[in-house]
């Protein structure tokens, strides 16, 4: 018997942490029956023709599904074509997208046998056992004597039914009662599982599984916060795994230099000895190329971590911290409790290290933020400067506390995945419309980190931080340039068009720093028609790069190369006030990618 576990994942570099879980804990139960397991590993911008042909020519006997908001969709057009190309098969879902309404999953879809709710390795590996027992008997029928067989038959039967598995004794399951498919069945929920019991998920993968790709990673399960629109808040057992076996773990990452090993920990730092352990070990075993991303509250690092992070590596790892509001009302609403202030300083301290990357995270629909309210919160933490600002929108999860404040809080959200909000008592749907300008305008702009020099200094002649992107989102909306996918260099001639209009007295200073930021990402083929005209500076250029050929002085990596290599392979860009810059894409930022920038004298070549 063959079980296929279909992951379908927002992006081919990620991964799927709970399909490899589920193979790893239930490999040893199919492997003792016979059995096979597999994982089929697709995105959504495959074709639903695809991943149906792919399942179809694996012949699985029994097809589970992980089912997230970003793939429910997909998945439920998959589940309606799939029984008429393997008809035999048997189709469960699993997954936090399933796990809160299983009777009304399983009348939406006639096809699917059960879902599995909450953890599901024990609960898998049940199932494993289930169906490689043999033939489904309807509950109640334990194999016992049958008409004819007698004593004998009877005592047969018993031994042959020893240790069997009905599915009524699975605990956390929902599923259609065998020979009776109209009945559904709903049995109790699994407690908490022991995480020393896990096996390490990762141990038969290839290296065409990481490379390139982001593997996540828990050392705990469960959250200590109750911020009531997460589903993590419902399961408060925070459990952590053995740090021994987490570091063995973690070698395994390191050995084979895995680009991005993503924790997904709640909160990875509500244990300060646990993540001291694993934040020294990886610092002490760095490879020099691999990255770990953790998820922490701000509020609860100390200068002793502080002290920690300031010696690693830069880009070893990087920090996303969940502000969420700046509003104290909103804060209490949904049942969290953060130190803003601490946060701040703490955002501070280890941005001084200039060695990790900080992305932190606001949430647009939540009780008590207008649309006022919501740029104030904006600007609070835009000034704790992030490398990466996230403006996220509320998702009305099922299950969570936020669902049952609906009515309270005049709540409306989308009736399909990822049942995003769409209003609320504070928050009409224009407002909502507003925000999502100006998250696309941030993630442009700012979250990009292509413009680092042009915001900078735009952030000294606006009046507050999110005026800048409500600026930008107008001058798109005039010019209708919503909906048009616009290239790296549209973007600088969009941005050059608009400042130069909103700011006329700035307007040259802009266009040196915009072509300096252009141009710190790549020596691009074609240059952008704002920026300054250069044929005349060719000869001072080419003395420039004949004389580097020779002494090299500022490109000494570049051993072997000529002058006309050297010019074909670095940048120079001179600004109105005479002053040249060399750009050096052989040495970049690790956090920003931008490359090295030297200022230099022509006049000495």
């Amino acid at each position: 018997m063959k079980f296929l576990l279909v992951a379908i994942n927002a992006k081919y570099i990620h991964s799927n942490l709970g399909v490899y879980s589920l193979k790893a804990y239930g490999g040893q139960e199919a492997k003792g029956l016979g059995q096979e397991i597999e994982i089929g590993e697709y995105t959504i911008n495959h074709s639903r023709q695809l991943i149906l042909a792919d399942i179809y020519r694996r012949k699985p006997d029994v097809v589970g599904f992980s089912c997230y908001i970003w793939n429910m969709e997909y998945v439920s057009a998959i589940l309606y074509d799939l029984p008429k190309l393997l008809p035999q098969a048997k189709i469960w879902l699993g997954g936090p997208e399933v796990s809160y309404d299983g009777p009304k999953i399983l009348e939406r879809f006639p096809q699917v046998s059960g879902m599995m709710a909450g953890e599901g390795e024990e609960t898998f590996a049940q199932l494993i056992r289930f169906y490689g027992q043999g033939e489904e008997k309807e509950e109640g029928e334990k194999g016992g004597e049958k008409d004819g067989e007698g004593e004998k038959g009877g005592e047969k039967n018993r031994k042959k039914n020893e240790g069997r598995v009905e599915l009524k004794d699975i605990l956390g399951i929902t599923y259609r009662k065998p020979g009776q498919p109209s009945q559904v069945c709903v049995n109790p929920p699994r407690p908490p599982m022991e995480l020393n019991r896990l096996p390490f998920p990762y141990r038969e993968l290839k290296e065409e599984d990481w490379a390139h790709r982001i593997l996540y990673y828990e050392s705990s399960r469960g959250c200590p916060c109750s911020c009531s629109y997460c589903l993590s808040s419902i399961d408060k057992a925070v459990r952590f795994r053995d740090l021994e076996k987490v570091k063995q773990e973690l070698r395994f990452f390191l050995d084979r230099n895995v680009s991005q090993v993503k924790f997904v920990d709640r909160t990875f730092n509500c244990r300060k000895s646990h993540a001291m352990e694993i934040w020294n070990y990886i610092h002490e075993h760095d490879n020099g190329v691999t990255n770990f991303h953790f998820e922490i509250a701000g509020d609860l690092l100390d200068e002793e971590e502080i002290a920690l992070f300031s010696k690693m590596r830069p880009g070893l790892i990087q920090l996303e911290i969940g502000v969420q509001s700046a509003n104290p009302k909103t804060i209490a609403a949904i049942r969290r409790k953060m130190d803003l202030e601490k946060v701040g300083r703490m955002v501070a301290r280890v941005r001084e290290g200039r060695n990790i990357h900080q992305h932190l995270d606001l949430i647009a629909g939540l009780p008590w933020e207008d649309l006022e309210s919501f740029k104030d919160s904006f600007d609070v933490v835009y000034r704790m400067k992030p490398d990466n600002l996230q403006l996220g929108f509320l998702k009305v999860l099922k299950g969570s506390f936020m669902e049952q404040q609906r009515e309270e809080y005049g709540l409306q959200a989308g009736a399909l995945p990822p049942y995003e909000v769409l209003s609320t008592k504070w928050l009409c749907f224009s407002d909502i419309l507003k925000l999502k300008q100006i998250e696309e305008m941030v993630e442009v702009y700012y979250n990009s980190g292509q413009f680092t020099q042009s915001v900078k200094r735009l952030e000294q002649l606006a009046p507050r931080p999110v005026w800048m992107f409500e600026e930008l989102a107008g001058w798109h909306e005039s010019r209708r340039l919503w909906d048009v996918k616009h290239s790296r260099l549209a973007r600088y001639e969009i941005f050059w068009e608009w400042v130069s209009s909103r700011f006329p007295g700035e307007a040259e200073e802009f266009r040196d720093l915009l072509t300096v930021d252009f141009y710190l990402r790549e020596k691009a083929k074609s240059r952008p028609g704002f920026s300054r005209d250069l044929k005349d500076m060719g000869e001072a250029f080419r003395r420039f790069y004949q004389a580097e050929a020779k002494d090299r002085k500022l490109l000494p990596e570049y051993v072997g190369y000529d002058s006309r290599q050297l010019a074909h392979m670095t940048h120079i860009e001179v600004q109105k006030d005479g002053r040249a810059f060399l750009f050096d894409y052989r040495k970049r930022d690790p956090l920003s990618y931008n490359a090295a920038m030297f200022e230099i004298s022509l006049s000495e070549t």
